[in-house]
């Protein structure tokens, strides 16, 4: 099969990514629901073909997200660095043992939180890498995607539920102060998103809010564990957007990337303000409508 991708779909797929990897919808289950839905068959058969041009443009869209994301966070991720720097400068003279002993008095909170943020990030990366591309050639197809869909906003709405039934009674915990083991629960969660259709920042939000996170709490700590997610495995796979594997995608690849860099900043801000006052219920609404009607589309 010919590598067959317009610049009107590198700008659609762009943009739906850039959104889509943020709001809690699923860009995996999305990107490959809305080339079926759009007739774009060479797009939804080479995702779980062995060698896909496809995968390989999505590269630059996973590059755009994350530059997105890290522009809108520039100056947490600078402060975040900065404590890191701080701290290993610090455990040059005082042992290395420091750095993993996250709950010592004399750890800043910021050092705690990039700690927590890269032991959250270990548990997806390492199953990424093994169970990516089986899971993405066994699931990648319309009828998948459209059930995992309805189970993301079954996933949702519960735990919007659950939130809002315990009102007051909840007890908020702040990320940097949540235990490690919980931080590798949430990072773990994000698992679960290699399947189309289960979104990496819903689920790690329903993961923060089941383990004591307000929605602001959780939606930022997702956006920011989910950056490096991102960004790493567009970094991994940048050598076959290079190689032979990119050839006729390129040019399409970097106009993807700019269109998802904007469109993921501009959702990740809105989002940032909406879970100051909202919940996660709209999105669990749309992921039941959406899926249930995809579903009767494709199965």
């Amino acid at each position: 099969m010919g590598v067959s991708l317009s610049y009107f779909q590198a700008i659609i797929l762009g943009l739906l990514q850039g959104v889509t990897e943020l709001f809690p919808v699923s860009s995996l289950g999305h990107g490959v629901l809305v080339p079926a839905l759009f007739g774009w068959h060479n797009l939804v058969s080479s995702q779980s073909a062995n060698q896909s041009f496809f995968l390989t443009f999505l590269v630059g869209l996973h590059f755009g997200t994350a530059v997105g994301l890290i522009v809108y966070y520039r100056a947490t991720w600078g402060r975040l660095l900065r404590a890191g720097l701080a701290q290993v400068t610090s455990a040059r003279s005082n042992g290395l043992t420091t750095l993993w002993r996250l709950d010592a008095p004399d750890i800043s909170r910021d050092y705690r939180l990039l700690a927590l943020l890269i032991l959250g990030t270990i548990p997806v990366s390492v199953v990424g890498l093994v169970m990516e591309k089986p899971l993405r050639e066994l699931f990648a197809k319309p009828e998948a995607a459209a059930i995992f869909l309805l189970i993301n906003g079954v996933i949702l709405w519960a735990a919007d539920r659950m939130k809002s039934s315990q009102g007051r009674r909840s007890r908020t915990v702040h990320a940097e102060a949540m235990p490690t083991r919980t931080a590798v629960i949430i990072g773990s969660s994000q698992i679960l998103s290699l399947l189309a259709g289960i979104s990496r920042s819903g689920i790690s939000m329903v993961s923060g809010m089941f383990n004591g996170l307000d929605h602001e709490e959780s939606a930022n700590f997702a956006f920011l564990l989910g950056t490096p997610v991102i960004l790493l495995a567009a970094l991994y796979k940048i050598p076959s957007l290079l190689g032979a594997a990119g050839n006729g995608v390129r040019l399409q690849a970097l106009v993807g990337a700019l269109f998802a860099m904007v469109a993921s900043y501009v959702s990740v801000s809105f989002l940032a303000k909406w879970f100051t006052t909202k919940t996660l219920r709209p999105f669990a609404y749309y992921c039941l409508i959406v899926g249930a009607l995809c579903a009767l589309r494709f199965l």
